[in-house]
């Protein structure tokens, strides 16, 4: 990986570790678009501050849109959601091995 791509990389991650910022993509991965109130809804325990804040970083990112139903995730966001599915994939496997691990480990 070249050090243009390493600098993008820690940028994505960057974004996607700020709190709540995965959630509010993931919320909206049905491709539904969602008023404020009902995106609040959906991620529970957010504060309409984080969430405000969220969102205009994820716009700002091109990872979110905003139309007239709602806030909706743009192709760019629908592609990095795609690419997510995957992790769900190996956290299902992942979780298995740490039940297993625990298992060994009370014995």
């Amino acid at each position: 990986m070249s050090a243009k791509e390493n600098v993008a990389v820690g940028q994505l991650l960057e974004l996607l570790e700020s709190r709540y910022a995965l959630r509010v993509l993931w919320a909206l991965k049905d491709g539904h678009p969602q008023t404020f109130r009902l995106l609040q809804d959906s991620i529970g325990n957010i504060t309409p501050n984080t969430l405000n804040t969220r969102i205009k970083e994820l716009r700002a990112a091109g990872l979110l849109g905003h139309g007239s139903d709602g806030y909706n995730v743009t192709s760019l966001g629908a592609d990095l959601l795609k690419r997510l599915n995957e992790l769900q994939a190996f956290a299902g496997k992942w979780a298995a091995s740490q039940t297993k691990v625990s298992a060994i480990k009370k014995k």
